[in-house]
């Protein structure tokens, strides 16, 4: 049960690497459908992100995305392959309060990211996972819509029968408590109640390579509108003005996967632990002693 995720993970990466003369593809050739999919045997399918370009677009001709008709109130499939990158650009100025946890995210290696939750498998939170899911897909329920994310195998649950956010949560979550209601095409999820040991997102940039941080006071607000069978426009805001000097948007979109299933993609912190003491921490002690 173990190896099945490490062939189709590392397995095809290494085909897309080293395989183009192997498949009579030209020097500089993206692959295409000459790479088989890696499935785990008759009537499934592949993961997300496990597909190449050529694959996605021919199962997305196959299924006629841009012209099937849909129900504007139906966003349930799967999405995506990789997340939507929160607009920096739009990144609104970080209060002194702010500047302080962003300050403590610092990463003390120039080599990795040394304070990042990651490293030790923490779970990436919300609206982290938003941004880096690997896959996800919505499945509508009477009262409740399930997100799922193919990235620690993890789910969030969108309550639609009509209950309110809690004002004062009495235990903090990593994903947040979330509330979802229909504005005529549009879906919008509120969520509060965010575990403030998570970062929205890494970054590295101007004000140096650290996690962008967020009190449990933050809130977020997600839209999204299927604008056709294929495509899912999205807005996300995130509003924390103990952190940030005014609300941060993020537009983008989401194109469906119609022959891909999530699979499973778990951090585990003893494949973690090992990867780091044979390569990470002798790497970060190698570049140290070369300074």
């Amino acid at each position: 049960m173990r190896i099945f995720p490490i062939v189709s993970i590392v397995t095809f990466p290494c085909l897309l690497g080293f395989g183009s003369a192997a498949l009579g593809q030209a020097p500089g050739q993206r692959p295409g459908l000459e790479i088989p999919l890696v499935t785990p045997g008759p009537g499934w399918k592949s993961c997300p992100r496990c597909q190449n370009e050529a694959h996605v677009a021919e199962d997305r001709k196959k299924a006629n995305v841009d012209t099937r008709p849909f129900d504007a109130h139906d966003i349930s499939g799967v999405w995506g392959d990789n997340g939507i990158a929160l607009d920096m650009k739009m990144l609104p100025p970080l209060t002194p309060y702010g500047q302080k946890l962003f300050d403590a995210t610092k990463s003390d290696s120039t080599e990795w990211n040394s304070k990042d939750p990651m490293n030790i498998c923490d779970p990436l939170g919300y609206p982290r996972s938003f941004t880096y899911n690997y896959g996800m897909e919505f499945v509508q329920l009477p009262d409740r819509v399930l997100q799922f994310f193919e990235w620690g195998h993890a789910w969030r649950t969108i309550w639609t029968d009509g209950r309110k956010l809690p004002p004062d949560p009495p235990i903090y979550r990593y994903l947040g408590y979330a509330v979802g209601r229909w504005e005529g095409d549009t879906f919008i999820i509120e969520a509060n109640g965010f575990d403030d040991r998570s970062w929205i997102v890494e970054y590295r940039g101007s004000m140096g390579w650290g996690g962008l941080p967020h009190t449990p006071e933050m809130r977020v607000e997600e839209r999204y509108k299927r604008v056709n069978y294929g495509l899912l426009q999205t807005t996300l805001t995130i509003t924390d003005p103990k952190v940030y000097s005014k609300p941060w948007t993020t537009t983008g979109t989401a194109t469906l996967r119609p022959n891909a299933e999530i699979g499973e993609y778990f951090c585990v912190p003893s494949d973690s632990i090992s990867f780091n003491d044979r390569n990470t921490i002798p790497s970060t002690a190698d570049a140290s002693k070369r300074r």
